[in-house]
């Protein structure tokens, strides 16, 4: 004991040296392996009618504790909550009442009593047993204020989930919009898959990749950064209609919208189009909002968002024209598209073609005005290299992006299934890179094996799912959807 009470602070002291005369009592809450509880804190409150006088059966962590002599009351927190408990010597017996008063807050305790109202109407239980389940060996952050430090809600997100209820909330409620989902599609037929996270070809999105060794085959392989040519590959195959909800990997910079590690959903069904993947998308962000919050409008940092209402639809050709004032359809060449950028200090590479200027055009001028749900379609095909062309305007290609708070939260094609046309758009991705461009795909020639054997017209999209969180959930940051977000290793 001696060694391990080294720059503890007194607390910490203090409860070891509980710990260990609890242990030499022979009363180690550690060697208790299990605990039956019946109900939750937050089931004796809405069930207190038919609870009353009833004994029951709770555990979870004391957050305050009022001494008062022989009877003393304490706060048990548990998943859906706190409850009130009045723990009185005359009902639990002198020698527990004992131990409890030396109970510390964050100590893990077992309860047995019977439902009650106190003199102020709260429902509270009568203990009539406790039990010490774990002992807290450090203190909790301050009771009245939680853990405010933002950077330490992050790395210990363990405290946060302890501390501040409202986190704790948007986490259940996270798992409930992903379960959502999960139904939806399971009604519409879709399967859902798994597929490597480990590939030789990252591709499907432009993104910089991690790089790894696998020592066993001695071989370089890339984390995936996007789930879209094995989904594909199972569309040939004859699975028509599949998605994946998983982690994918880029290696890029950290922001409020940002982080490394994130939950991307896509999905592919066979014989639809990107018109589709609209209607799809506006059927289930609906479901989602009504199961998980009981309404259709949602309200992020104060602004309200419909999606009750038919989801807007305009092309980009549109956007940019309706709020930059330049029409590139009458924009022929790229030395006047790049004249146009300079004209309005939009800044472009010597690689950017007239696809590329138009796409940086509309990422400074739109973006930010498209709050309520809009999809924005047809993209120029320079930046779309796994789409279909429009038949009737072939410099463009059947694709679109759907928007909510100016926020991209998906972006979705009629996918390229004509495999020549595919092996061109991969060349002009390999010339991309040789350019400079670190974040275009390379070529995959089992992809375009696949393709060869024939995928039908298929739809196909991909769904952010943390941004998603953070609207229903009304979350300032990626962060703050993330159980444990990427954070920079600290070095003593």
């Amino acid at each position: 004991m001696e060694n391990t009470q080294r720059n503890l602070s007194e607390q910490e002291i203090i409860r070891r040296q509980k710990l260990t005369a609890l242990q030499e009592a022979g009363a180690d809450p550690f060697q208790i392996t299990k605990y039956d509880v019946t109900h939750h804190g937050a089931d004796i409150k809405a069930n207190y009618d038919a609870l009353e006088g009833q004994a029951v059966s709770v555990a979870g962590r004391i957050m305050a504790k009022r001494i008062m002599g022989k009877a003393s009351f304490c706060q048990v927190q548990d998943l859906s909550g706190t409850l009130q408990v009045y723990v009185a010597r005359d009902s639990i017996g002198e020698e527990p009442y004992a131990g409890f008063k030396k109970m510390d807050i964050g100590d893990i305790v077992g309860i047995k009593g019977t439902v009650f109202k106190t003199k102020t109407e709260e429902i509270s239980l009568h203990a009539t047993e406790l039990t010490l389940l774990s002992k807290s060996l450090q203190p909790l952050p301050e009771k009245f204020h939680g853990l405010t430090n933002v950077d330490t809600r992050y790395r210990q997100r363990y405290v946060d989930l302890i501390t501040n209820p409202e986190s704790k909330d948007t986490f259940i409620k996270r798992s409930k919009i992903i379960a959502s989902i999960r139904r939806f599609l399971d009604t519409k037929g879709f399967i859902e898959v798994e597929t490597p996270m480990l590939v030789s070809n990252a591709g499907g999105a432009a993104a910089r990749p991690f790089e790894t060794h696998f020592n066993a085959l001695d071989e370089d392989f890339k984390l995936r950064i996007s789930l879209e040519l094995y989904l594909k590959r199972l569309i040939v195959g004859g699975l028509e209609r599949v998605f994946e909800i998983g982690r994918v990997f880029r290696n890029e910079g950290l922001d409020t919208r940002h982080n490394p590690e994130f939950t991307l959903m896509e999905l592919y069904q066979a014989y639809t189009d990107y018109h589709g993947m609209m209607d799809l998308t506006e059927e289930m962000y609906r479901h989602v909002a009504m199961e998980v919050l009981g309404t259709t409008k949602i309200t992020y940092n104060g602004v309200e968002m419909d999606l009750g209402k038919p989801f807007a639809r305009i092309t980009m050709l549109d956007a940019v024209k309706q709020y930059s004032g330049v029409d590139f359809n009458e924009i022929k060449t790229l030395e006047e598209a790049r004249a146009a950028a300079d004209a309005h200090h939009i800044e472009y590479e010597e690689r950017h073609k007239k696809g590329d200027i138009l796409n940086l055009f509309f990422e400074e001028f739109v973006e930010h005005h498209l709050v309520q749900p809009t999809f924005v379609m047809d993209h120029p095909v320079e930046i779309s290299p796994l789409t279909k062309r429009k038949p009737d305007a072939p410099d463009y290609v059947e694709r679109f992006e759907f928007f909510m708070n100016g926020w991209e939260m998906a972006n979705a094609y009629s996918e390229l299934n004509d495999p020549i046309d595919q092996r061109e758009r991969f060349a002009a991705q390999e010339e991309q890179f040789a350019a400079g461009d670190e974040e275009a795909n390379h070529t995959d020639e089992d992809f375009l094996n696949a393709l060869e054997l024939g995928m039908p017209p298929t739809g196909g999209i991909g769904y952010g799912i943390d941004r998603m969180c953070m609207l229903f959930t009304d979350s300032p940051a990626i962060r703050d959807v993330l159980l444990f977000p990427t954070m920079k290793t600290i070095t003593e």
